[in-house]
C-alpha cells in the first residue's frame, strides 16, 4: 500500500504546513510582495506609475509563460526537483530585487520571478494535493492554498515593520525585499524536508481530443480574461493608491493585510455560498462583490477606500480564479487539461495588459482613479458577458 493511503495526523500536518510556506514564498513573496514595497521603490529609486506598471507586467508575463511552460510532459518524474528549484530561485531573485537599480533590470527579474513562481505553485500543488486526496485529507489541500492569502499577509507585516525599524521611509525598500528572500530561503529548508519524491503515480491517461468551442465555454473564457484585468490594477496598486492619498503608513499596512487575512479564509467563507446558489452564480456574485471594492478604493474616503477594497478584494480573487477554472473544466468535461491552459491564458493575458494600462493612465492623469474606475467597466462586462450562461441550463 502506498503510504500516502495511511497518512498519519502530524505527516498530513506538515504536507499542509510545507505547502502553505511553498505558496506564501511562491505567490505571496514572489509574485505579491511587490504591491507593499512599490510605493517606497517609486519614491526613492524612483519609479514613474507607467515605469511600475511595466515592472508589475513583467511578473505577470513570466508567470503566464511558466504556467505554460509546465502543461508539458517535461517535468514528469521531477516534479520535487522542480518545485525545490522553483522555491530556492524565488529566494534568489527577491535578493537580486535589492541588489539592483533600473527599470529594465527590475523588469527582468519580476519576469523570472513569474517563470519560477507558476513551476513552484503548479508542482508543489501537484505533488501535496496529489498526496492529501488520495489519502482523504482534504483540511490538507485548504492549508495548503491558504498559504497564498498568509503570504500576501505577512509581506505587508514585514514591509511595515521594517519601516518602523528602519524608520527610513522610503528608503527601506531593499530591506523590503531582502526579508522576503529570507523567509523563502527559510520556507525551501522546511518543504525540502517534508516534500515527498513526487505525486502519487497513476496509469497513463490517454491524449485529450481537440477543445470543443461552445457559446458558454466562449463566453466564460472571456470573461475569466476580462477578470485578470479587472482585478489586477487593484492588486497592483492598492497600497500606492493609499499612499498617494497620504493615508498613512499604518492604513498601507492594513490594506494588504487585510487583503491577505481574507484571501487566506475566502475559499472556505465561500463554501456555504457555492452550496446554496449553485457555480455559475457564485461566480458572478464574487466577481459583483469585487467590482464594488475595486470602484470602493477610489471613491469612499482614502482610510475606508483601500481598507473596503482590501477586504473584498481578498475575499474575491482567489475565490473567481479557482471557481473560474471549475467552470471551464465542466463545460469542457471531455478536455479539461486544454479547457485550463486556455482560460490560463486568457486570464494571464489580462493580467499583463491591465498593470500596462493603469500605469499609463495613472501617469498621464496624476492618479489611480481612472484606470481602477475603467478597472471597474471591465468586471461589469465580464459580469455582463455570464448572463446567457447563467440562463441556460446546464
Amino acid at each position: 500500500m502506498n503510504s500516502s493511503e495511511h497518512m498519519s495526523a502530524s505527516r498530513a500536518l506538515a504536507l499542509g504546513l510545507g505547502g502553505a510556506l511553498a505558496m506564501a514564498s511562491a505567490m505571496g513573496f514572489g509574485r505579491f510582495s511587490f504591491t507593499p514595497i512599490l510605493p517606497g521603490m517609486m519614491a526613492d529609486v524612483p519609479l514613474t506609475a507607467g515605469q511600475a506598471g511595466i515592472i508589475a507586467a513583467g511578473n505577470f508575463a513570466g508567470y503566464l509563460a511558466g504556467a505554460i511552460l509546465a502543461a508539458y510532459s517535461w517535468g514528469a518524474g521531477r516534479e520535487r526537483l522542480i518545485a525545490l528549484s522553483g522555491l530556492f530561485s524565488t529566494a534568489i531573485l527577491l535578493f537580486a530585487m535589492a541588489a539592483l537599480n533600473s527599470v529594465e533590470a527590475f523588469t527582468v527579474i519580476r519576469f523570472l520571478s513569474g517563470v519560477v513562481s507558476a513551476l513552484t505553485m503548479i508542482f508543489t500543488s501537484q505533488i501535496i494535493i496529489g498526496h492529501a486526496a488520495k489519502a482523504g485529507k482534504d483540511h490538507v489541500q485548504s492549508l495548503h492554498f491558504g498559504g497564498v492569502g498568509a503570504g500576501i499577509a505577512l509581506s505587508s507585516l514585514l514591509v511595515f515593520l521594517i519601516g518602523v525599524v528602519f524608520d527610513a521611509g522610503s528608503a527601506s525598500w531593499r530591506e523590503e525585499w531582502i526579508a522576503g528572500g529570507i523567509f523563502t530561503l527559510l520556507s525551501f529548508v522546511f518543504v525540502w524536508r517534508v516534500l515527498p519524491d513526487g505525486p502519487p503515480r497513476t496509469a497513463e491517461t490517454k491524449a485529450e481530443p481537440p477543445i470543443r468551442w461552445h457559446m458558454k465555454l466562449a463566453l466564460v473564457t472571456l470573461a475569466y480574461g476580462l477578470f485578470g484585468f479587472g482585478y489586477v490594477i487593484t492588486a497592483t496598486f492598492i497600497v500606492t493608491i493609499a499612499r498617494m492619498a497620504a493615508a498613512g503608513a499604518v492604513v498601507e499596512f492594513l490594506a494588504w493585510f487585510v487583503t491577505g487575512c481574507a484571501a487566506a479564509v475566502s475559499l472556505f467563507v465561500w463554501k456555504p455560498v457555492l452550496r446554496s446558489i449553485g457555480l455559475k452564480r457564485a461566480f458572478v456574485f464574487a466577481l459583483a462583490i469585487e467590482a464594488i471594492g475595486v470602484l470602493a478604493s477610489v471613491t469612499l474616503p482614502p482610510v475606508i477606500g483601500v481598507l473596503v477594497g482590501g477586504l473584498l478584494l481578498g475575499l474575491t480573487f482567489m475565490v473567481i480564479t479557482a471557481y473560474g477554472l471549475q467552470l471551464g473544466r465542466e463545460f469542457s468535461a471531455e478536455s479539461p487539461r486544454r479547457a485550463f491552459a486556455f482560460m490560463t491564458a486568457a486570464f494571464g493575458t489580462g493580467q499583463i495588459i491591465g498593470p500596462l494600462v493603469a500605469g499609463w493612465v495613472a501617469q498621464a492623469t496624476g492618479n489611480f482613479t481612472a484606470p481602477t474606475l475603467l478597472a471597474v467597466m471591465v468586471l461589469i462586462c465580464s459580469i455582463v458577458l455570464m448572463v446567457p450562461v447563467l440562463r441556460r441550463p446546464h
